[in-house]
C-alpha cells in the first residue's frame, strides 16, 4: 500500500513524503490489515494529516484481488474516521486525468507528471507510492470540492451513501 502527503501553501503544494507499507513478511491476511490501520494512524499523527484522498475501489478481473483491496481500503478509511479526518474518493480514470489530462495513463506517465508537479527528486522505487500522491495531488486539483469527490466525515454518511458496500 503506497502513501503520498502534500502541504498546501495558497496556490502551491509541496512534497511532504511519500512510501509504501511493506507487508509481505506477513501471510496472514488480518495482520495485514491491522499493520495498515496502525500505520495508517501513525501517519496521520506523525504529519498532523488533515484529509485523506484515496482511489475509489474499481472492478477488475480477480474476485479475490478486488475483495483484498477493499478490505485494505476499508481500512485506512477507518483509521482517517476514527481521526475524524474528511475522506475523497477519486476513481482511478479521475486521478490519471486530473495528473496527465489522459484518463488512461499509465502508472509510469503519472509518476513522470508527478516529478514535474512536485520535486519528488529521484523516482520512488515503487509505483504504489506515486499512485497515493496522485490521489492526493488530484484532491488539491478538485479545489477540495467535495462535489468532485465523495467527502465522508463519519461511518453513518458513508453507510448511508453506500449500503450495498457494507453488510
Amino acid at each position: 500500500m503506497g502513501y503520498g502527503l502534500i502541504h498546501q501553501k495558497g496556490n502551491k503544494i509541496q512534497l511532504i513524503t511519500l512510501g509504501i507499507l511493506k507487508l509481505g513478511k506477513y501471510s496472514n491476511h488480518a495482520i495485514k490489515l491491522k499493520k495498515i490501520f496502525e500505520r495508517t494512524l501513525g501517519i496521520i499523527e506523525e504529519y498532523k494529516a488533515d484529509e485523506l484522498s484515496i482511489e475509489a475501489p474499481f472492478f477488475g478481473k480477480n474476485v479475490q484481488s478486488m475483495l483484498k483491496l477493499g478490505r485494505a481500503q476499508g481500512v485506512a478509511m477507518a483509521a482517517a474516521l476514527y481521526k475524524d479526518l474528511p475522506i475523497f474518493e477519486y476513481s482511478p480514470k479521475k486521478i490519471k486525468q486530473s495528473i496527465t489530462g489522459n484518463g488512461n495513463a499509465s502508472k509510469e506517465q503519472v509518476a513522470a507528471m508527478l516529478a514535474n508537479l512536485v520535486e519528488l527528486g529521484s523516482a520512488p522505487e515503487f509505483l504504489d507510492a506515486t499512485d497515493a500522491l496522485a490521489a492526493a495531488v488530484c484532491h488539491y486539483f478538485q479545489g477540495n470540492n467535495a462535489s468532485q469527490g465523495t467527502k465522508y466525515s463519519g461511518w453513518k454518511n458513508f453507510l448511508k451513501d453506500n449500503p450495498g458496500r457494507v453488510k
